[in-house]
């Protein structure tokens, strides 16, 4: 089954090598003949209704012939590591990870949800299953840039995200604070020092000091419940996967009222392996261990994941099954720990663990999302595997940038044109400086460079949850990469330049 007429065009080529192959389907079909064994989707709907005539039984037939071990779906790893592995999850697989998912997460036929992320991921896949389960009602966003409506038109009751959409709403609001007179500025910093004081009242399970009590409808009333309303101001929560979700960003959030339950997952466990939820949150973790799995940490940090969620193996590749499978438990590839009230935290992926020449290890991920919470920095990249220093790729929030060189008055044509200006450099020196205080010389960033665009999952450089394909990124950024290390680092990250005004 094909989408489109240039998805067909794609296959087309190696048709007559599949003689097993009986139709092809497109979705929307193009004007005019199509070419042989291939059948548009109407055509298909109006056989399949005449087939339902004939045999009425018929699907019930089928479905009452499966068992929870066949196999359901052929799911590709994003390849954040490695080579994409096909992951066979099973009816069990999905089934028992719905099933639990749905004792601890209150999904219910009165929720309303806008989905956005590709029904081709894991994540969302499950999700919408559960959804379904529960007799949730699903709306389908138009597209990526349409979700700020989309959001406003729907008022989702819950939805399932990818930390990348609540960076870019924090951003947003931040910036437009900034802009504004400075009593708003200094009401909004009051409510978000009240909120953050009842979150974490709220999270610990007691009563917020008496100040804070009686401040928090005021301050709430003033200035969350119009960024409550630019989420469609009905959510009771939202789940965040797919990637670590910043605790900073975690914070403002729990701080303006919307509840963000985090959680951990991979496409070979079905997904979710542990969630926060309402009744049990703590920030900066991904949750208490679902029920039903088993999780324990090996010796060398890695999480082993045993349970009716994980897959059946790869497809075709018996090998990476055997080694990632060893005595029934899934080895993770993810580095982390369980603290002693059972709450999962992840520190890093296993494989993305920098180790630099000297033997120092670092892992990469906390870093980047530190760096990515100055309204400066849109996308950080850490480098860093066998070299001398960590050094880092930033892509500048495009829309400061350019703000910052015209006050600036800096000529520019291009974007490319500001990526080496020295006053520019001097902001981001300046800014990563004062991200990286507190952190071990060799955690810090020596060197950086600048990149004229974001990082894109059409352009193959983020995965279809938005997180960084490391090994693309350092094989397309090679020689700007190479540029870092071809002389010792300075102590700075980039040479000041005196004449530079901080902003």
């Amino acid at each position: 089954m094909v989408s489109t007429a240039a998805q067909m065009e794609k296959v087309r080529p190696i048709l007559s090598s599949l003689p097993e192959l009986q139709r092809l389907v497109i979705l929307d079909p193009p004007a005019g003949a199509l070419p042989p064994r291939t059948l548009a989707w109407p055509e298909l709907l109006r056989e399949g209704e005449s087939a339902h005539r004939a045999d009425p039984r018929r699907f019930e037939a089928a479905r009452s012939a499966l068992t929870p071990g066949d196999l359901a779906s052929i799911l590709y790893t994003s390849g954040t590591t490695g080579d994409p592995k096909g992951v066979m999850l099973t009816h069990g697989n999905f089934a028992s990870n719905v099933s639990a998912t749905l004792q601890i997460i209150p999904f219910s036929e009165r929720d309303v949800t806008l989905s956005f992320l590709p029904l081709t991921h894991v994540f969302e896949r499950m999700v919408e299953f559960a959804y379904l389960s529960a007799g949730a009602t699903i709306a389908y966003a138009e597209s990526i840039d349409a979700v700020p409506q989309n959001l406003l038109d729907i008022r989702p009751t819950v939805m399932a995200s990818v930390p990348r959409l609540f960076e870019k709403v924090n951003a947003r609001i931040l910036d437009s604070v900034r802009a504004s007179p400075k009593i708003r500025r200094a009401i909004f910093a009051l409510a978000l020092a009240v909120g953050k004081r009842q979150a974490h009242a709220m999270l610990a399970g007691r009563r917020a000091a008496l100040p804070v009590h009686w401040l928090h409808p005021l301050t709430d009333h003033l200035v969350f419940t119009k960024v409550r309303a630019r989420l469609g101001g009905r959510q009771r929560f939202f789940i965040s996967g797919g990637a670590p979700l910043s605790p900073e960003i975690a914070e403002f959030f729990y701080a303006a009222g919307i509840r963000i339950l985090e959680g951990y997952g991979l496409t070979e466990t079905s997904p979710v392996v542990s969630v926060n939820t309402l009744d049990r949150t703590r920030l900066g973790t991904v949750g208490p261990v679902l029920p039903g799995v088993e999780v324990r940490i090996a010796g060398d940090g890695e999480i082993l994941v045993r349970g009716p969620n994980v897959m059946k193996g790869y497809f075709r590749n018996e090998e990476a099954t055997r080694e990632a499978i060893v005595d029934g438990w899934f080895h993770t590839g993810d580095i982390g720990l369980l603290d002693p009230d059972g709450f999962l935290k992840i520190t890093d992926r296993k494989k993305e663990i920098l180790k630099t020449s000297g033997g120092k290890m670092v892992a990469p991920q906390p870093i980047e999302n530190l760096l990515k919470t100055d309204r400066f920095i849109s996308q950080a990249v850490l480098i860093g595997d066998r070299r001398r220093f960590i050094s880092a790729l930033i892509v500048p929030d495009m829309a400061l940038f350019e703000s910052y060189a015209r006050h600036k008055q800096i000529p520019y044509k291009r974007v490319e044109d500001l990526l080496e200006d020295p006053r520019v450099l001097d902001l981001y020196q300046r800014r990563i400086e004062a991200k990286m205080a507190g952190l071990p010389s060799y955690e810090t960033i020596k060197k950086f460079r600048l990149l004229p665009r974001e990082l894109t999952q059409e352009a193959g450089e983020l995965t279809p949850t938005l997180k960084i394909k490391r090994r693309v990124i350092e094989q397309k950024y090679r020689d700007l990469i190479e540029s870092m290390y071809a002389e010792e680092p300075a102590r700075s990250p980039a040479p000041r330049s005196s004449s530079a005004s901080r902003p």
